[in-house]
This record gives C-alpha cells, structure tokens and sequence, in this order.
C-alpha cells in the first residue's frame, strides 16, 4: 500500500433494465427559488434536527415542502411502505419539484423498490434525488429503471447537517457546489493507492457506481443489483467489521456484480475497525486501480458524488473527479 498523509402505490411495469457503462441523463441543477421535497424513504427522522436541516435549504434560496408521510414512524421504520413509497412518488412526478431530498438513511428502502410505479416515474421529467447510506438502493434503481444521474451526499436530518453547532462545512459547500447550476465540483482526494492496478496509466474514467457496500450486497440477486462493467465504483460503509467486509466483498464478486470494473474509488469506513487489508486483498484480484481514503460516505466531511455522471481516477494524486453536465448545457 502506497500512503501519502492528507487532511399504497399503484404497480408498474418496470422499463427494461439499462446496461451499467450506459451514460445516464442529467437532471437540471437548482436555481433559487426551487421548490425541493423532503421525503424518508427509510428509518425514522428525528424533528429537530430535520427543522435544522430544512433550515439549511432554506437559506441556498429554496423552497421546502414536506412529506406527508415525512415523520411517520414504524419501529425502525418512517411509517408504513406504502406511505413512504407515496411520498417519494408523489415528490418524483410533481413537476413543480426541482430535486427529492431524502432525511436520513438508516434502513427500509429496499422495501420500496417493488411498491413504485416505475412507468410513471419514468414519464416524469428527471429531477434530482440527493441521498446516501441506505438510499444507494434508489441510486440503484433511479440508473437502472429510470437512467437519471443521482447525487449520493449528505443528507439533512442527519448530525454532519443538522447538528446544533451548524453543518459540517466541508460537506455543506461541497453539496451547495453539487446541487446548483454553476457550481464546480472540485476533486475528491483520497490519501492512498491502495491497488495499483494491471492495466498501466494513471487515470481511468467511467461512470459512477455503487455506494454503501451493504445495501450493494443486499441487492444482489434482484433486478437492481450492481453491474460494474465499463465503470467507476465508489464503495464505503459504516459499523461493519473487516470479516463482513470480506463476506460481502466476496458475494458481490461471485455474483458477477464487480466483473468489468474500470477501478474503485473506496470512501469513508467509520467505526470499521481497519477494513483496508481485506479491500486490498478482495479487489486486487479483479486487476484495476483501488484508490481510498475519500471522504464520501460517512463520517465528516461528507463530499458529494454525482451518481451516474463520469468519473475520473487520477491514482497519482488519489483522487475522483465528478464530471456533471448540465442537460441544457451545449455538449
């Protein structure tokens, strides 16, 4: 390892599932004076800091409606499936929204995959959809059912947005510079090539994939399962010990999920113990470059990745760069 210190919804016919190195389409950036949706999509959000949150989206110019279904709760849950699959439908084919923002992650979005109405979100006019952790379930899905580009980043009712010192800092401009037209995304620098690679040079590009590793786990063997040929994946986890890394690690690779992988962007691994030697060992078979130590994921900061857009490895400085086009944008 090489090391260099940093710092009740109708059921719908699903459209065909889209090839994984398939570009998918951008949605528009935001403007101010938007109109976003704050929906939970999996565990139940804590009012406090969603009130702090919501304040923050407020103050970048924006509009902010509620979920009806938004602080619902069901045990581990933000209320019953139907009702959170109903707002996060609801929110996608409203044309007066401009992005769905999701509260918090925690777990239950991958009871909402088969309770959506994919034709009619698919006719819907492609927005934005910001989420992580367990929301890499609809980033798997969005790609595939519906071929929109995501944003997997920091969400509000969580500690790095709502805490009541204010926004981790990092995280909030680089969500600002993510979310709004104009915005820049700046790279994302890791600390490590931890994987050479067998192919030479030292930049790869592709689309971005992945997210949490065990939500990515969790789908194999479903429609929505990762499909890593011709692109970038971006893994990170959080509370998992080194053995079930491995564990889910040497699922998605019998199951085919890694095969044709371009390279691996790895993120965040809070209160993982040391998982890098396992990534090393598991990933190094498939003979393409592992950069790691990004922050993306968890933990603080929190950057921001366009889920679906290009990506670039720079495994010379460690680095991902998100390349997003907006669709207005001349080519």
């Amino acid at each position: 390892m090489e090391e260099r210190s940093t710092r009740g919804v109708d059921h719908g016919e699903a459209p065909a599932a889209r090839p994984a190195s398939r570009m998918v389409r951008g949605p528009r950036r935001l403007r101010p004076g938007d109109t976003v949706a704050l929906v939970a999509p999996a565990g139940p959000v804590d009012p406090v800091r969603l009130a702090r949150g919501r304040e923050l989206l407020v103050e970048l110019g924006l509009e902010v409606v509620i979920g009806a279904h938004l602080l619902d709760r069901d045990g581990f849950l933000a209320g019953a499936d139907t009702g959170r699959a109903a707002d996060l439908q609801e929110a996608w084919c409203d044309p007066g929204i401009a992005a769905v923002v999701c509260a918090r992650g925690g777990y239950g979005t991958t009871r909402l995959l088969d309770l959506l109405d994919w034709e009619a979100m698919a006719a819907a006019e492609p927005k934005i959809l910001l989420g992580s952790s367990d929301i890499t379930a609809l980033h798997r899905a969005f790609a595939d059912r519906l071929g929109v580009a995501t944003l997997f980043g920091p969400m509000p009712a969580t500690v790095v947005m709502g805490s009541p010192g204010g926004p981790d800092q990092d995280s909030f401009a680089s969500l600002k510079a993510a979310l709004f037209e104009g915005g820049h995304l700046a790279p994302i620098i890791g600390d490590r090539l931890l994987v050479p690679g067998r192919a030479g040079g030292a930049v790869v590009t592709g689309p971005v994939v992945g997210g949490n590793l065990a939500l990515l786990a969790a789908l194999c063997g479903t429609p929505y399962a990762l499909r890593a040929e011709g692109c970038v994946v971006l893994l990170e986890d959080v509370t998992e010990e080194p053995y079930r890394i491995d564990r889910m690690l040497t699922q998605l690779r019998q199951a085919g999920c890694l095969d044709g992988a371009l390279g691996f962007a790895l993120g965040s691994w809070v209160e993982c113990g040391d998982p890098l030697p396992v990534l090393a060992e598991r990933l190094a078979p498939l003979g393409v470059p592992v950069i790691a130590g990004l922050p993306v994921g968890h933990g603080a900061p929190q950057l921001s990745v366009w889920m679906g857009a290009y990506g670039v490895i720079d495994t010379e400085l460690y680095s991902l760069t998100n390349m997003f086009r907006d669709p207005e944008a001349a080519p």
